[in-house]
């Protein structure tokens, strides 16, 4: 990596969030300020090299199949962006390591739109949408340089809250509103909690810059919880105390989401369950957040297998008060213009969360995303081969 270029492009990177004030809004989102759950609290890292210009021609030239990838900082997508970015090799393009520019949303998108980079398949929509709002120095909003296409893994990225199984049976927790209005269940789970003793159930959340962040503190706000409060730190340490109190059968209230190694790690109907949320969080913009309003979580309901839940109904459905997100690539609007090869690659990959999923956990178990990503291609070669084939047809 080029340090002293890698800072050159940073910088202004960050004088535009200053400048522009930008509120953050992610499992990915935030105010500005992009905490890394992988990389411990380092700095977030770009490319070094100019970003390629591209030709308005049809079908770019060889010499132009050069294209600057990002991806984000948190480890569960790692696997996706190795395997875009392999299969457009397969195309013979020319694509930079990924992991040279590991961004949150909050600097992601804006980098992108001022072509630091060229695409990401990290985006989370309908949650990331807020992002394409922000406006570039010369006031024109991000959304008119990127925009989303395809869809990696579409209603798969389900998240929510988690609560310790035995502490949920032995106080009859179904809901957060039900802790939230239980002086007994709150006072023992007070004497483990991050701030032992101040009257508050401390609920470990997400990263300071994530979207979901924001969401979590609207939830607070909108559900009128009193007594209780949100941990942002980075992610990994929230989780491992949150794993180490579950695994201790003590209370803890945790934030995660699919795909993830995080949510197989918690065990949901064994060691924890999902926890309901009475009222879903509306366009109503509790907070008065800049782009608040689409942080609108309805239905806010997913189906689950009997156990799982908390607080499940009789048709499956669990009222988890998060909306099942796509995960997806966002693309500068000038490569989905130019090289109609990879916007058409773009809108034919689709993996299932399961999938995803393990490759997650063979990717915690110490298998690089490239390797995983080299297996998951030779273990699905025709349908691999099927979306090359329509790739190259669009050239």
């Amino acid at each position: 990596m080029k340090t002293t270029k890698t800072r050159e492009k940073l910088f202004p990177l960050l004088a535009g969030l200053v400048a522009l004030a930008l509120v953050a809004v992610a499992c990915g989102g935030g105010n500005g300020d992009d905490s890394s759950t992988t990389q411990g609290d380092n700095p977030p890292t770009t490319q070094g090299e100019t970003p390629p210009t591209t030709q308005n021609d049809n079908q770019p030239a060889a010499q132009d199949r050069s294209l600057v990838m990002g991806r984000a900082n948190w480890s569960t997508g790692y696997f996706q962006a190795a395997l875009v970015r392999k299969l457009l090799q397969r195309l013979d393009y020319e694509v930079t390591n990924p992991a040279e520019i590991e961004l949150g949303p909050s600097f992601a998108y804006l980098g992108m739109a001022q072509g630091d980079f060229d695409f990401w398949a990290n985006s989370w929509y309908p949650l990331h949408n807020n992002w394409l709002l922000n406006e570039l120095p010369d006031e024109s909003p991000i959304g008119d340089h990127v925009s989303p296409i395809g869809a990696l893994i579409t209603s798969g990225a389900l998240q929510g809250y988690f609560i310790t199984k035995s502490f949920a049976e032995k106080y009859d927790i179904k809901t957060l509103d039900d802790l939230n209005n239980n002086p007994e269940a709150l006072a023992e789970y007070d004497r483990h909690d991050a701030t032992p003793g101040n009257g508050i159930a401390e609920i470990y959340g997400c990263s300071e810059s994530w979207t979901c962040e924001e969401v979590i503190q609207s939830q607070i706000a909108f559900s009128g919880w009193e007594n209780i409060a949100q941990v942002r730190v980075g992610y990994e340490a929230m989780f491992a105390e949150a794993t180490r109190l579950i695994n201790d059968d003590l209370p803890t209230v945790v934030y995660t989401w699919t795909p993830s190694a995080y949510f197989i790690q918690l065990q949901p109907g064994e060691r924890t369950l999902w926890l309901g949320v009475e009222d879903v969080l509306d366009d109503s913009n509790p907070l008065g957040l800049e782009g608040g309003a689409g942080l609108d979580q309805r239905p806010g309901t997913v189906d689950l297998t009997e156990g799982s839940c908390a607080n499940i109904n009789e048709e499956g459905i669990c009222p988890v008060g998060w909306l099942a997100a796509n995960i997806g690539i966002t693309a500068r609007n000038d490569v989905i213009e130019n090289h109609p090869m990879v916007a058409a690659l773009f809108r034919v990959i689709e993996l299932s969360v399961l999938d995803v999923s393990n490759q997650i956990v063979a990717q915690e178990g110490g298998t690089s995303p490239d390797e995983l990503a080299d297996q998951w291609i030779a273990d699905n070669a025709d349908t691999v081969e099927g979306w090359l084939a329509t790739a190259r047809a669009a050239a």
